[in-house]
């Protein structure tokens, strides 16, 4: 009798899924970017942009008319996203930069080239066929096809200016593992390799301003706490609660580099992308297994990443700053997240595990 009526629950809900899928999908799928705005002759730089909403994020930015540097880990990954953008928008400008928010000295290298102006020749995916570097001459990326066809990337024009900055990048519920600095990989990638970041490349955003900062983090902010007696998880270690500490600290490094820009025209913003349907969760196998039975429920990575594009671009946020948004509208943040203490003293805690000085 009991194994019946489970079997007759589990019918049911599964027929008011199939009824109710259009409302529940729609739903799911959150706010959307409603701006128009142009961003011919602008820059970007988007890290993690290889894939998901980083990749999304890219495109999007690419289409308005930005120039889009696609900050990567995987070279190559990150090459196959850019042709593939390239192939939908032959108009678009995106480069790929070797970036890995792992390693310090990769950081470091990456901020000199770019601000520098990097000039790379490096090896590159399979080349097209003689006829297709003979047919792509002519197009608006034929310079891109026809050095691949020859062995070589394309070469990259110096950057003067630096609009947006977008922290994309991220780990999820790893197990245990440090960074090439000894971090703990949460708190170190997701935290502390953006920090690096930043602060590398805050001079240039500030002679480009007005300029944005969007920093993606998350609703598991709210169940995060800053165990600075322990940052690095190496008393003990909860994969799920070490990414919600990383995501609480870019809520509150939101928050206190919004403090210290006030007055330069630069502003900085975090949001929750949803809950999207993403490789994010390719090191926990009970959350890859719920997300594929459930993925009805789940934003697409177009979807996730709307909220991003909308602090990126939305002409109604150019002085707000140090604020939270999700579904491209202002979201809660968890006590937490809102404490002027603990920003200020996970900044100065970042600072000295970086051996930098950023005030």
């Amino acid at each position: 009798m009991l194994l019946l009526l489970i079997v007759a629950g589990l019918g049911v809900v599964t027929l008011l899924v199939i009824l109710f899928a259009p409302h529940i999908r729609k739903y799911a799928a959150g706010g959307v970017c409603s701006s128009t705005a142009s961003l011919d002759g602008k820059v970007a730089l988007i890290t993690g942009a290889n894939t998901g909403i980083g990749k999304e994020t890219a495109l999007e930015l690419a289409v308005r008319g930005a120039r889009v540097i696609m900050a990567c880990r995987n070279v190559d990954k990150g090459e196959e996203a850019a042709d593939s953008i390239r192939a939908a928008h032959p108009e678009a400008q995106v480069e790929v930069r070797e970036l890995d928010l792992a390693d310090t000295c990769s950081i470091r290298a990456f901020a000199q080239k770019f601000l520098g102006g990097e000039r790379r020749v490096s090896a590159p995916p399979p080349p097209p066929s003689p006829r297709a570097a003979l047919l792509s001459l002519g197009t608006p990326h034929s310079g891109h096809v026809f050095l691949s066809f020859f062995g070589l990337r394309p070469f990259f024009s110096e950057v003067n200016s630096l609009h947006i900055l977008i922290n994309n990048a991220g780990v999820m519920m790893c197990p245990y593992t440090k960074t090439i600095d000894g971090f703990e990989m949460h708190i170190g990638v997701n935290h502390l390799g953006h920090f690096l970041l930043t602060s590398l490349l805050i001079g240039l955003l500030k002679r480009s301003a007005p300029a944005r900062i969007v920093v993606v983090s998350s609703l598991a902010h709210n169940f995060g706490w800053i165990r600075f007696h322990d940052l690095h998880s190496q008393g003990s270690y909860n994969s799920g609660l070490a990414y919600c500490q990383s995501k609480l600290a870019n809520v509150l490094f939101t928050r206190e580099c919004a403090r210290k820009l006030k007055g330069t025209d630069v502003t900085v913003n975090s949001v929750h992308p949803g809950t999207v349907n993403s490789d994010l969760t390719r090191h926990s196998t009970l959350m890859t297994i719920f997300f594929t039975v459930f993925s009805t429920f789940l934003k697409t990575p177009r979807e996730g990443a709307q909220t991003s594009i909308y602090c990126a671009v939305a002409d109604e946020l150019h002085s707000i700053s140090g604020k939270h948004f999700s579904d491209c509208a202002p979201a809660f943040v968890a006590p937490q997240g809102r404490s002027e203490d603990t920003a200020r003293r996970l900044w100065a805690a970042s600072c000295e595990l970086l051996g930098i000085e950023w005030d």
